[in-house]
């Protein structure tokens, strides 16, 4: 049976089907977002949602994307790229095909690192201290 917040072993996580991956990946980067808006202020929940809104969507994801590929590891960037260029089974509506492409990767990463149990590194990748350019 499988715990909350078990780990998989690097190689499992690695050769999974990139959708799959980022399925994982927009629920952390979801909580992520919103474990952050909630311990900065005491936000009501309409602010909550429309500020979340904003960082979660496909937009706000191929963004922070642009700002962190480089600081990648070549292992991230094989599954960034896998999951950019995997078949979706939906499309965005809100979001070109290119950001909603991007977008596909970085959760396909984030749920990589998560599956494997590197929450410091997600937190190093989306905290946004040191994704200056």
């Amino acid at each position: 049976m499988v715990k909350f917040n078990d780990r998989m072993s690097e190689p499992r996580a690695r050769g999974m089907n990139a959708v799959t991956l980022a399925f994982i990946g927009d629920a952390v980067y979801s909580l992520y977002v919103r474990e952050t808006l909630v311990f900065a202020a005491d936000y009501k929940t309409g602010t909550l949602q429309k500020l979340s809104s904003e960082r979660v969507s496909a937009k706000g994801q191929a963004k922070l994307a642009g700002e962190i590929f480089e600081k990648l590891t070549d292992a991230e960037k094989e599954v960034f790229l896998r999951g950019r260029n995997a078949k979706k089974p939906t499309k965005s509506k809100n979001a070109s095909v290119a950001e909603y492409n991007i977008s596909t990767g970085f959760e396909a990463v984030l749920g990589y690192l998560y599956l494997i149990g590197d929450y410091a590194r997600i937190d190093a990748l989306v905290s946004g201290e040191n994704n200056e350019n």
